[in-house]
């Protein structure tokens, strides 16, 4: 799996662009994928914040992650614009039967491919070594693009859930 997503981001949006990442519980099927992307080219072409047009960006990563960008710099992001991306996610959710804004479902790199695992069953994964503190952990809390460079893509145990998790396993 090919971990440099940097690559993929815009150069020219400020490190403070506001990020949201929304992720699938499943792989897309490239037909899928390839209507996701025009999706959102059409919905970053035509992004407004109160008739302002919005510097956006939108792509989707690794086959199931949809990562929103607005860079604020010029034009700020606020209520309905806000409102406008969460109804292209929702309209996506319904096309492609996928929910795409389950939090308690965490996504990490497991033998080359992401791999979903349920909160609950975080525990259990970690006591059988199916994942270790090494294992790269998709944080989707991140709010900016600084953030998503150099914090989506890590260690679990450089994550919010080692504090509650590995220490519990480790017991």
């Amino acid at each position: 799996m090919n971990t440099h997503h940097t690559e993929l981001l815009p150069e020219d949006f400020a490190g403070t662009s506001r990020v949201w990442i929304y992720q699938s519980p499943r792989l897309f099927l490239l037909s899928e994928a390839l209507a996701i992307e025009e999706l959102l080219e059409a919905f970053v072409t035509d992004w407004k914040s109160h008739g302002t047009p919005v510097k956006g960006y939108a792509n989707l990563f690794y086959g199931q992650f949809i990562v929103l960008m607005a860079d604020e710099t010029a034009t700020g992001v606020s209520g309905c614009s806000t409102d406008g991306s969460v109804r292209l996610i929702k309209d996506i959710e319904q096309r492609f039967a996928v929910n795409l804004f389950d939090r308690l479902m965490l996504a990490f790199q497991v033998k080359e491919k992401v791999q979903m695992i349920p909160l609950s069953q975080l525990p259990y994964a970690l006591e059988n070594g199916f994942i270790t503190e090494d294992t790269l952990y998709f944080n989707n809390t991140v709010q900016t693009k600084a953030e998503l460079e150099t914090k989506w893509l890590i260690p679990l145990k450089d994550s919010w859930l080692s504090g509650r998790y590995l220490t519990a396993v480790n017991k």
